[in-house]
């Protein structure tokens, strides 16, 4: 009896290794877009926050929780609440807007970009959403400086993940 309770533990905790071991990054909280990152000393123009080459929408856009893992092969789960409007005529509203999720790997400058169709999944009334897709092309193990942006299929990033650091 006892030794089949013990091999039953250790093909769970295999199992469970198993599952773990494809999982490439995790990122917990959403950072929303402040569509200016600095105004510009001399001529006193709005610069605006583009981050990996993409550009942010004209308003400011507010997450209240956003939660991604993204598994070697590609694969992607991102679960958002709360993406909405942050100013202008349409504050508090999603906009009628749609999203997907793009993951950048490697330093800003030559930064891949690894992306979920850009249909994308469109946000309910209260900004809620969830992505389950796959990126393309699969992001490289190990993605070196990771950066996920949320954007519209207009290519404009409208909240960022954070990125976990193993703790609970």
């Amino acid at each position: 009896m006892r030794k089949w309770y013990a091999c039953a533990s250790l093909l769970v905790l295999g199992g469970s290794a198993l599952a773990a071991s494809d999982l490439l990054l995790v990122f917990r909280g959403g950072i929303g877009v402040d569509p200016v990152s600095a105004v510009d000393p001399v001529t006193g123009a709005a610069l605006p926050n583009v981050v990996r080459g993409v550009s942010p929408p004209g308003q400011p856009w507010t997450i209240r929780k956003l939660e991604a893992t993204i598994r070697t092969d590609g694969r992607i789960e991102v679960k958002g609440r709360g993406l909405l409007l942050a100013g202008g005529s349409g504050i508090g509203t999603s906009a009628g807007q749609s999203v997907h999720a793009t993951l950048f790997c490697g330093p800003a400058a030559g930064a891949t970009a690894h992306s979920t169709p850009t249909v994308g999944v469109p946000l309910a009334s209260d900004g809620d959403f969830r992505i389950e897709d796959s990126l393309s092309p699969a992001p490289p193990t190990p993605c070196t400086s990771p950066v996920l942006l949320i954007e519209n299929a207009g290519g404009r990033w409208f909240a960022a993940g954070l990125l976990a650091n193993g703790d609970d």
